[in-house]
């Protein structure tokens, strides 16, 4: 290991200790850490370019370098790190040579009950079949809350989980359950491809990384229609926004099949947000939640997404809840500030609540 590779990974460790989601380094910049959601620079010379290029050889296989030359950027993962527990890379070519961003994990997949999500999310855990999405903005905590789904399922029950992921972060042993990963470059050429194959495998979970275009939203669709159970991730901000991202992406004459398909196999859509917590350590997830009832199926085949959040209000019984719901709720257990609850949502005026002191 160079001396170079070494700095890195005393890097990664500070990063870690001082509670960092994220650490940046390359260029002629300081290295720079994130930090309950804000960015900080380290008081710390930059990396230089040789000792970033070592790193990657350590950190990337031959096809993720190959694809960083290219195309100018590529993704990895070290889910057994020596530096200090996983991390994911993501390295991108710029104007004064190379970027990397690295996105620490947790050193063992968190359950369900560390995460404090609401209960409605782990019942998704035991359909027996069905599309559930987890949506929100890049580093919502889309990954980290599929990892716990599936290990409730590895640790409650007999089924096999098949996973398709770029690259592959969380890491699990099987348990109750049998669970392959896959990563693309790696083990598959694309998402699409991936879960047209899984369907020989036998399975009764698939994990899709991504939703990133309609070849992989088309096989998530068949996949979750001929009963198996679908988790799959998408970058967008709520329920709403979501059904329309996935009719959206294919021709105007398929609309109708797709929301008759979609509403059909829906069975829950999660959209994410962290906020920093109010005593200080770190931040923690706040959701919105629709479940696939028979009102929701409705809106969706007749084209009236507009009025899902409506349903969503009116649902709690169903476990259905909206954003700015769950934040006020956290404002009066003390869990965040009311600055920071309102500065997590589009809807800063219905998070309501008095703040308690911090402990």
């Amino acid at each position: 290991m160079s001396l170079g590779t070494i700095r890195i990974a005393d890097l990664v460790r500070g990063a870690r200790a001082r509670g960092a989601t994220d650490l940046h380094f390359g260029g002629s910049d300081r290295p720079a850490l994130r930090i309950a959601g804000r960015l900080a620079a380290l008081d710390a010379p930059p990396v230089e370019e040789t000792d970033v290029r070592a790193f990657l050889a350590a950190a990337l296989s031959a096809a993720q370098l190959a694809r960083l030359d290219a195309r100018g950027s590529a993704d990895g993962a070290a889910p057994h790190s020596t530096d200090g527990g996983p991390y994911r890379v993501h390295v991108y070519r710029h104007g004064q040579g190379l970027r990397v961003a690295v996105r620490l994990l947790a050193e063992s997949v968190p359950s369900l009950e560390q995460l404090a999500l609401p209960a409605a999310v782990a019942t998704l855990a035991h359909r027996p079949a069905g599309l559930v999405l987890f949506t929100g903005p890049t580093g919502s905590g889309k990954t980290t809350a599929l990892a716990a789904l599936v290990d409730r399922i590895n640790r409650t029950s007999e089924r096999n989980v098949v996973t398709v992921e770029d690259p592959v972060e969380y890491v699990h042993v099987a348990a109750r359950s049998l669970v392959t990963h896959c990563e693309i470059g790696r083990d598959v050429s694309d998402y699409a491809e991936a879960v047209r194959g899984f369907l020989r495998a036998d399975p009764d979970v698939i994990l899709i990384g991504e939703m990133r275009d309609r070849e992989t939203m088309a096989a998530g669709l068949t996949a979750a229609e001929t009963g198996h159970l679908v988790f799959a991730t998408l970058h967008t901000n709520d329920a709403a926004q979501t059904v329309d991202r996935i009719v959206d992406a294919f021709p105007a004459d398929a609309h109708a099949q797709i929301r008759t398909q979609l509403a059909a196999v829906l069975a829950g859509i999660v959209a994410l947000r962290l906020v920093a917590r109010h005593d200080g350590a770190g931040r923690r997830a706040a959701a919105e939640i629709l479940i696939g009832t028979d009102a929701v199926r409705a809106l969706i085949r007749e084209g009236k997404t507009h009025q899902l959040r409506n349903t969503i209000v009116t649902g709690r019984a169903a476990g259905m809840q909206t954003l700015e719901t769950h934040l006020s709720e956290l404002v009066v257990r003390g869990e965040v500030t009311l600055a920071e609850a309102r500065s997590a949502t589009n809807r800063p005026s219905e998070v309501r609540g008095f703040e308690r002191s911090a402990p």
